[in-house]
């Protein structure tokens, strides 16, 4: 069935069109400040024929009473919108089935929202989810959302989440079967200066060819969000949650494919992070980010496309080894500082190759800052950050810090940076790594040549083979030999 996208139809309409289908009726629950939902149906007119019962718990007592108290005491949570959604979903079924389920295709709506206090002083952001049914006595599915408010103002933001609220209820019914029309359809009458879109997961018998992993690198793809997580389980994260309160260590890289110079990279790299006095080892995370540029660097053109497959393959390498992933639109570093200390005030490490310690200090990156690289480092370098630095392979010398020297008018910044304990090298690497270069190993992927398997960890070698990714032949021709990379330049 061909769905055909029309991003000009109104809230008001959206609205209209779900109260006017005789087989939609459910229930709508709203928490906290999010109360504009169910009024755009109200206000739409036939309101009668959809909704079954709408409700809000704004006092904390009222809402344990309803949902079950929280262990944690974060209301507006992904914890408290799924109580909602199942007690709400089972009341309606409960109260209705035996009357009109044969003839109805039952929905709850759930949200829990905080918009800006009066001081302006919190986070303005809030979970919404639709549990659905596509058939009369079918099974459920459900569509849970994360937005970030941006609003300067809390009126403007409830109003933001209404119209997000009925965008969602009526790309569930509408456009379930076009995740990719679903998701642009959430941003109509909306703009990406009011609102971001940080995580999304699609779940039922409906969406069972959904993966959820893509519709982590379309949000950041379409600019929903500036960045998207999942966990070694591939599940999609909402990374305010994932790494509240963390200490985190981030390794950049194109992963394609993680050879054993990355895992040098990040074993070495994170053992020496959690080393620094004032890190609890206890409480670290560690994230492989993977940018958009980055997943376009295989095409000459900027404007194509991205590779699904090939970022799957990726993400199937990663996850294998029980890492979490971060996709992002944070071509320099200090931008993907700025986001993650707005998450947490915790001690933060980066791990990068000696040539993006070249890469940062280069002038030219930072044309469109007012204050250029001073102001760019003044968030890099915030609060409780340190770079460390994994050595390169050039024309047989081993490049670190020690060896970088940075343009003349910038030498007594960097000396300042290395003083104050902000760079360091990683110590205790494998001096063999440095040797091979991760497009070589690629190529001797895609050959098919026997031997390509020492240059990667023991368990990507079997993920590879077994599915035959990054172009790896699934039948090897006989008798290839390996011929080993010549190439000094260190795999980044």
């Amino acid at each position: 069935m061909n769905i055909t996208y029309n991003k000009d139809i109104g809230t008001k309409q959206k609205a209209l069109a779900i109260n006017l289908d005789p087989q939609i009726y459910g229930s709508f629950a709203e928490i906290g400040a999010g109360q504009d939902v169910a009024a755009n149906f109200f206000k739409a007119g036939a309101s009668s024929g959809t909704i079954a019962k709408t409700m809000s718990a704004y006092d904390m007592t009222v809402s344990d009473a309803i949902y079950g108290a929280l262990k944690v005491k974060r209301y507006v949570s992904e914890s408290r919108l799924m109580a909602m959604l199942d007690h709400e979903y089972s009341l309606l079924v409960e109260r209705l089935a035996q009357q009109r389920g044969d003839n109805t295709t039952f929905f709850a709506f759930s949200n829990t929202v905080s918009t800006l206090n009066y001081h302006k002083t919190n986070e303005a952001h809030g979970w919404m989810g639709l549990r659905f049914q596509l058939e009369p006595n079918g099974p459920y599915n459900d569509v849970v959302i994360h937005v970030k408010l941006l609003d300067s103002d809390s009126n403007q933001q409830q109003q933001a989440v209404g119209v997000l609220g009925v965008n969602l209820v009526y790309a569930c019914y509408y456009y379930h079967a076009t995740p990719n029309i679903f998701l642009l359809s959430l941003m109509d009458e909306l703009s990406k200066d009011r609102i971001q879109i940080d995580m999304i997961r699609f779940e039922g018998p409906n969406f069972e060819k959904v993966d959820n992993r893509l519709m982590s690198l379309h949000l950041v793809k379409y600019g929903f969000s500036d960045a998207a997580l999942f966990g070694a389980d591939g599940e999609n994260q909402q990374p305010s949650e994932a790494l509240y309160k963390k200490h985190i260590v981030v390794i950049r890289g194109r992963f394609r494919p993680l050879i054993n110079v990355h895992m040098d990279m990040l074993n070495t790299g994170v053992k020496q992070f959690k080393a620094e006095p004032d890190v609890d080892k206890k409480n670290v995370t560690v994230v492989c980010e993977l940018t958009l540029q980055a997943l376009k660097e295989r095409n000459a053109d900027e404007s194509a496309e991205i590779d699904e497959k090939d970022f799957l393959d990726r993400v199937d390498i990663l996850c294998s080894l029980g890492q979490t992933v971060l996709i992002s639109n944070f071509h320099e570093y200090y931008k993907l500082v700025s986001y993650l200390s707005k998450i947490t005030n915790l001690k933060m490490g980066v791990v990068l190759g000696y040539p993006n310690l070249e890469y940062i200090f280069s002038e030219e990156h930072y044309k469109d800052l007012p204050g250029g690289i001073l102001e760019s480092f003044a968030t890099l370098f915030s609060r409780k950050v340190k770079l460390f630095i994994y050595p390169t392979l050039r024309n047989g010398v081993i490049m670190n810090c020690l060896r970088f020297y940075p343009p003349p008018h910038l030498i007594d910044l960097y000396r300042y940076l290395i003083a104050n304990n902000k760079i360091e090298d990683i110590s205790n690497y494998n001096e063999n790594n440095l040797h091979v270069q991760t497009d070589i190993v690629m190529q001797l992927i895609k050959q098919g040549v026997t031997g390509w398997e020492q240059y990667v960890p023991n368990e990507v070698a079997a993920i590879i083979k077994e599915r035959c990714l990054f172009g790896f032949p699934c039948e090897v021709p006989q008798g290839r030999q390996l011929e080993a990379p010549k190439d000094e330049a260190a795999a980044k």
